[in-house]
């Protein structure tokens, strides 16, 4: 995951002022020496401005021979032990050749890339174009780790039809147990059986009380394994299509990439158009229609239209509509045929005020130019928004903030820090006796809100402290204009996948003791990046030369670098960086089970290290009372709560299937090991029918704008439905209740997120 806090720099003046490249010739640039200088920029923007850069040394030069390694071939389906033997010989050279300014470990890597990715398109349709037999007592070993690299082409392509074997008994399983559902469903009397003309289906299965029609035929197993494998293939075909479409240059980014990211996880290449998309991230808005795309069997559809979006307001394009054609304005329509999704998304976004048409084709068949104005789109799942929860202790506030969010390109531009403001300020006109602020699942984002956020609760005060790699700290402080905004009972949710701002927050509102904060260890990624316009870097004839460079190598920018230049304390001086933030009271989490390496910092070899540094002059708000008794009181409900038992045996099931990944392709065998699989999730799901649900409604002040739109009641009533299901939600609820009282009011809920 790419957690983030980010602080918005367009150009590092300090590294600008050290650093001037020059085109090593007068004309154009080729392919190879744009990449050249990418790679000597961005090594010597992170020597200059990193928080701690690594030496390049046989270490670093391991770490990303093996990064790259895992980026091109992760399942050892492409090289074989010559071609790996072939790269061996780099694997304590990378350094060397970064220092000389050389990308020859990339260009003998990508050249076997690609010999390799052609060799396997021809072998997919080969191996699927004869029957699979699975009554073979034949093992897969998923973990690549535990497998050898393949000793010739032959082993290779063994290695695919074992793989391709396993995805279509996946699919053949899936499709069996379906059409025996339809035999059921036949039998029992449900369906009645018609005969229509051939050229119609020829058969078709009625309901007789409802109105409802199967057109479909009983197969044979023999029939079932056909449309299996012609299934995978279609899958494939696309799979290589994509590969087709995967240029050098994207593939140079994941060789950029595995550079940055051995100085530490977070410092990160951006190629221009990733740039773009980050900046989307960040703000949660963009420029466009408002339309939800979705490929479906090589078709763009439309899913659905933005509340409120150009889209929406222009009123023709509809969903389940196919966009055949984009034309900018009256320019001429490009066929889109063939085309990835995300590049017909790049050609229907474009500037604020102009217009795109897009001819569509209808559900009934009919085509249709439809004219669209472009304006700003905000993506309302990116925002904070809240809910309220009824209890007998009384109504409990409930806020879901999904990033740190902010518009560093527009000054009005949306904030997660005012909207998080407003909410708890319907919040407290609703008469709630607490507040939950839900940080799961959040990664981080802008710095400068986080500051501000905690000043909701705190008032004035150090939040959180920054350093870089030669100054003494510096203290963010929050400045609201007068008290806290809220000082009732607080409950901070957070699991594995709260990451960076999220931490400031929760560390910051834990050292103050002004909330409890309920959950799992978090994700522990204590450092601040700044994003680095490679551009700036260079001298304006350079930059000039860049900008009439027709060669296509990599487009006339060398894009930006995300650059960790500073780590941030905690109020109390301990970092978040590594050890995240240990919560006040834990509760098992689903993610238990997991790879500790996609989940948490602190298992990542290229992290930066724990420190501490003195604690800043803060005073403690003491709205926390006594922890440890809170703990206990959450401890008695969770032991007793069957939910709460089968996530922790569901913990313990995904931490053996860690250590044994292999996976029968006989289908007797392979259900037998699925059913195993299933049984936790199985009996989820029958005490999840059985739930005591929270009682969720919105809060009054929003009424009006939910009513206001079909899609948006409907969007709103499946939210609340969702959390209502929520056990972490009610296990809090029942926490912030306890911080009064020391009473339970609230009944476990069994649902899970």
């Amino acid at each position: 995951m790419k957690n983030k806090i980010l602080i918005p720099l367009v150009v590092v003046g300090i590294l600008a002022a050290f650093f001037s490249f020059k085109y090593s010739r007068g004309g154009g640039q080729t392919s190879e020496e744009k990449r050249k200088m990418v790679i000597e920029v961005v090594m010597k923007v992170i020597n200059g401005g990193h928080y701690s850069p690594k030496p390049l040394d046989d270490t670093f030069s391991t770490r990303v021979y093996h990064k790259m390694l895992h980026n091109f071939d992760f399942d050892k389906l492409y090289f074989t032990q010559a071609d790996h033997a072939k790269l061996a010989q780099y694997e304590f050279k990378i350094d060397d050749q970064l220092k000389s300014n050389s990308i020859e470990f990339f260009d003998t890597l990508d050249a076997i890339y690609i010999r390799r990715a052609a060799a396997a398109e021809k072998y997919y349709p080969e191996i699927l174009g004869i029957a699979f037999n699975f009554e073979d007592h034949e093992v897969l070993q998923l973990n690549p780790e535990k497998e050898q690299y393949a000793a010739d082409e032959a082993g290779l392509k063994n290695r695919w039809r074992q793989y391709l074997k396993y995805r279509t008994l996946i699919k053949y399983v899936d499709l069996k147990d379906e059409q025996a559902k339809l035999k059921s469903k036949i039998d029992t009397g449900h369906y009645v059986k018609m005969t229509v003309p051939k050229e119609n289906g020829g058969v078709v299965y009625v309901n007789k009380d409802k109105a409802d029609t199967i057109k479909t035929q009983i197969k044979t197993d023999a029939e079932l394994e056909v449309q299996a494998r012609a299934d995978i293939k279609k899958s494939y075909d696309r799979y290589f299509t994509r590969v087709h479409k995967w240029k050098d240059d994207d593939r140079f980014t994941l060789y950029v990439d595995a550079i940055t990211e051995t100085e530490d996880p977070h410092t990160q290449y951006f190629p221009p158009d990733d740039k773009k998309d980050f900046d989307v991230s960040m703000s949660g808005s963009f420029v466009g229609i408002g339309a939800k795309l979705s490929p479906e069997n090589d078709k763009v559809t439309v899913s659905s239209i933005i509340v409120g979006s150009p889209s929406w307001k222009q009123g023709e394009l509809k969903a389940g509509d196919e966009i055949t054609k984009v034309a900018q304005g009256e320019g001429k329509p490009v066929d889109i045929a063939g085309y990835e999704l995300n590049d017909v998304i790049k050609l229907i976004r474009g500037p604020k005020g102009s217009e795109v048409r897009l001819t569509v084709k209808r559900t009934d068949g009919s085509t249709k130019v439809i004219p669209i104005m472009r304006g700003v789109i905000e993506i309302e799942e990116t925002f904070a928004k809240s809910a309220i929860i009824k209890s007998k202790e009384g109504p409990v506030g409930y806020i879901s903030l999904p990033e740190f969010y902010a518009d560093f390109n527009h000054t009005s531009g949306r904030t997660c820090s005012a909207d998080v403001a407003i909410e708890v300020k319907k919040l407290k006109e609703a008469g709630v006796t607490g507040i939950i602020l839900d940080l799961r699942n959040n990664g981080g984002g802008s710095l400068g809100d986080v500051v501000d956020m905690a000043g909701l609760f705190v008032g004035r005060g150090p939040v959180v402290q920054v350093k870089n790699n030669n100054s003494s700290p510096s203290v963010l402080r929050s400045q609201p204009s007068d008290s806290a905004l809220y000082s009732g009972p607080l409950a901070i949710m957070v699991n594995e996948n709260s990451a960076s701002a999220s931490e400031i927050l929760a560390a910051a509102m834990q050292d103050y003791k002004r909330a409890v904060i309920v959950g799992a260890m978090t994700y522990g990624k204590g450092t601040v990046q700044k994003m680095v316009d490679l551009d700036g870097m260079v001298d304006p004839m350079t930059r000039l030369q860049m900008a009439n460079d027709t060669s296509g190598a990599q487009g006339s920018s060398m894009g930006s670098l995300k650059l960790t230049m500073e780590k941030f304390y905690r109020v109390n001086g301990g970092s978040t960086q590594l050890k995240g933030v240990t919560p006040d009271i834990t509760i098992p989490d689903i993610y238990d089970g997991y790879d500790d390496e996609e989940l948490g910092e602190r298992h990542n070899k290229s992290a930066l290290a724990w420190d501490e540094i003195p604690a800043a002059n803060y005073k403690s708000t003491n709205s926390v009372g006594n922890v440890r008794q809170l703990a206990t009181l959450s401890e008695s409900r969770i032991v007793s709560n069957p939910t709460f038992k089968l996530i922790q045996e569901n913990s313990e099931i995904m931490k053996k299937k860690k250590d044994d990944n292999r996976v029968s392709l006989n289908e007797v065998e392979f259900r037998k090991e699925q059913e195993e699989l299933n049984a936790t999730s199985k009996k989820l799901e029958e005490i999840q029918k059985k739930a005591i649900v929270l009682e969720m409604a919105n809060a009054p002040a929003d009424l009006k704008r939910i009513n206001a739109d079909s899609s948006a009641i409907t969007k709103n009533r499946d939210w609340l439905k969702f959390l209502s299901k929520d056990i972490y939600i009610s296990e809090t609820v029942n926490i912030i209740n306890d911080l009064p009282k020391g009473t339970m009011k609230v009944s476990l809920g069994t649902g899970m997120r």
